[in-house]
This record gives structure tokens, C-alpha cells and sequence, in this order.
């Protein structure tokens, strides 16, 4: 088991009973994403936690393959899905590091504050552009802490070292916007709610 995964399993039954901290901008994100997916889409979550989002767009799409490195995440979710009745959502044990896909598979691919938690956020952008089918859309809602909170570059590796912290990447929102395009994305859809919010992206892939 990694650090990181230890790090949230540890933090799963508090994460679950959290409030969502700004419910109209999540319910804006979800609305803008449901613009792009169709009852034949195949959607792919990385870092679904413990799989709200997927479970709110399952009624949408044709099947969502949500995965996690995080197992005691998973099985809240996977405990929230039968509660529902939801059978078109499939939770998996996985990193995007590691995790299997073939080229041009998927429809969608969502990444709800998980960039900002990875080592190396453009290798998962290019694996997100490669598993993308032509016309594809990547659907990401970022924490981008070099723009107000520069210090965090100093004080994440100490807060990593001592276990109160995950890997977290301290990136600008326009590093951000660079790493899609430089990839091949164009961005579709940016909203900043303001302030230290996440900033919500939906990039395309050309058809």
C-alpha cells in the first residue's frame, strides 16, 4: 500500500460525512458536465472518492468506470451505489499512474480535485488525451494554490513528511491551462468561482 493510499483510507469515514463546501457551484459543475455526456456515453472518473459525482451522473450515461487508489473510499461508495440501486457505475481499486485503458475509449474522463493531488499532473493529462475518444471531453475541477497560496510549495513537503498532508502539487492556474494545451486540449468551458475555489475546466480533444 502506497503513502498516499494509507493517507486517505485513513481519512474515508470523515471525508464521506463532510459537507460539500460550496453546494451551487457543485451543482453548476454537474449541470455544465451533463452538456457534454449523452445515454451512450463511457466515462471514466479518476479519484472518485467515495463516488457522489459518478453516482449523480450514472442516470445519464451509459456506464462509468470510477476508480480510486484508496480502498476504504471504494467501499463506501461502492456501499452508496447499492444503497440506490445505481448498476452502471463500476468502482475499482486503481491509479492513473498504473491504470489499464486502451486508446480513444472513453467518451469523458473526470477528474474532481484529484490534479493537484498527483506527482505528475501532465503524464495523467496525457494519458487522459490518449484514452479520450476524438471529441472527447476531460472534465477537471483543480485547487490551484500557486495563485494565492504560493507558500505551499514550502510547506507541503514538510506536511507530507509528518502525515499530515497528500502529495500535493502547488500549480497556477495558467500552468494548468498550459499543461492541457500543450498536450492537445482546447479548453472548452472555464469557471473560477473566485477566491481559493477550484477552478472547473472542461477540455476538448479534437474531433
Amino acid at each position: 500500500m502506497t503513502t498516499a493510499s494509507r493517507f486517505w483510507d485513513k481519512m474515508a469515514v470523515r471525508y464521506s460525512k463532510q459537507p460539500i463546501a460550496d453546494e451551487d457551484a457543485y451543482r453548476k459543475k454537474l449541470a455544465k458536465t451533463r452538456e457534454y455526456l449523452s445515454p451512450t456515453s463511457q466515462v471514466l472518473e479518476i479519484g472518485c472518492g467515495t463516488g457522489s459525482t459518478a453516482l449523480l451522473h450514472a442516470p445519464f450515461v451509459a456506464h462509468i468506470r470510477a476508480t480510486d487508489f484508496s480502498e476504504q473510499m471504494l467501499e463506501i461508495a461502492r456501499g452508496k451505489a447499492q444503497a440506490q440501486g445505481i448498476t452502471n457505475v463500476t468502482f475499482e481499486k486503481d491509479d492513473i499512474s498504473a491504470l489499464q485503458a486502451v486508446d480513444a475509449q472513453y467518451d469523458a474522463v473526470l477528474a474532481m480535485s484529484v490534479l493537484h493531488l498527483l506527482r505528475d499532473k501532465d503524464a495523467a493529462i496525457t494519458k487522459v488525451y490518449r484514452m479520450l475518444k476524438p471529441g472527447g471531453v476531460f472534465v477537471s475541477s483543480t485547487a490551484c494554490l500557486g495563485d494565492r497560496m504560493a507558500f505551499f510549495k514550502v510547506l507541503a513537503p514538510i506536511g507530507r513528511a509528518v502525515g499530515l498532508l497528500p502529495v500535493l502539487n502547488v500549480m497556477s492556474q495558467t500552468e494548468l491551462v498550459h499543461s492541457l494545451e500543450a498536450t492537445g486540449f482546447t479548453v472548452d468551458h472555464f469557471w473560477h468561482p473566485g477566491g481559493i475555489a477550484a477552478v472547473f475546466i472542461i477540455a476538448k480533444k479534437p474531433a
